[in-house]
């Protein structure tokens, strides 16, 4: 889900803006473009999914006149690249979605912290968690990682925007719409949670290698 419309305080957009610049800096950090530049067949995955991604944000519902829905793919993007890849990858599709007038330029800052900096962080605990404390079982990582993952990803990115208009939002029309928003989110979960898990189901089977946090080595050679 992104904001379509400023509704929220000045200072809240500000805030967003600085929150997701300052996540933005530590993926850029990490200096994700060396594996970018060292492996061409990677430049043209990471381009590739980030403009199917970019063309399947335009499959959305209009909630409100300031939400809209749609599926984020972050968690794919996040267990497909990495966090630093998939967060610049939502930065730049956001930035499409301004230019092309999807959304107000001052709500890139909000949408980047909903979009990608929320369930990019969630996605990577949960694999951490799974690379750390769980059997080492191709399922696992699939209904944990791909499942489960992605549908938490989902639910903390709507609480974190329901939150947002909680703190931010003076019209009192738009909060109630917040809340009955909220109301909905485990309808709206199993939807971003069945397309990741079927794509890294088919991703790992077909090709492990394009998936930056399989070990192909660790759950297919070694079983």
């Amino acid at each position: 889900m992104t904001f379509s419309e400023p509704v929220l305080a000045p200072w809240l957009l500000w805030l967003s803006f600085a929150v997701s610049a300052g996540f933005l800096g530590l993926a850029l950090s990490r200096r994700p473009w060396r594996a970018l530049l060292d492996d061409s067949s990677l430049q043209h995955r990471w381009l590739a999914t980030t403009v199917i991604v970019m063309l399947m944000w335009q499959l959305r519902a209009q909630a409100v006149d300031w939400l809209t829905l749609h599926l984020m793919f972050t968690a794919l993007l996040t267990l497909m690249f990495k966090a630093p890849l998939a967060l610049i990858a939502v930065t730049l599709i956001n930035l499409a979605m301004a230019a092309i007038g999807r959304c107000d330029w001052s709500l890139v800052g909000l949408n980047i912290v909903v979009t990608g900096v929320i369930p990019a962080l969630t996605i990577s605990t949960v694999w951490r968690l799974v690379d750390r404390y769980l059997a080492d079982h191709l399922m696992v990582f699939i209904f944990v990682c791909g499942f489960f993952g992605s549908a938490l990803s989902s639910l903390f990115a709507g609480l974190i925007a329901v939150g947002l208009v909680l703190i931010g939002a003076s019209d009192p029309e738009v909060v109630r719409n917040a809340i009955e928003y909220a109301r909905f989110l485990p309808l709206l979960m199993p939807s971003e949670a069945f397309i990741t898990g079927m794509l890294l189901s088919i991703l790992v089977v077909y090709h492990p290698e394009w998936v930056a946090t399989f070990s192909q080595h660790r759950y297919i050679d070694t079983k």
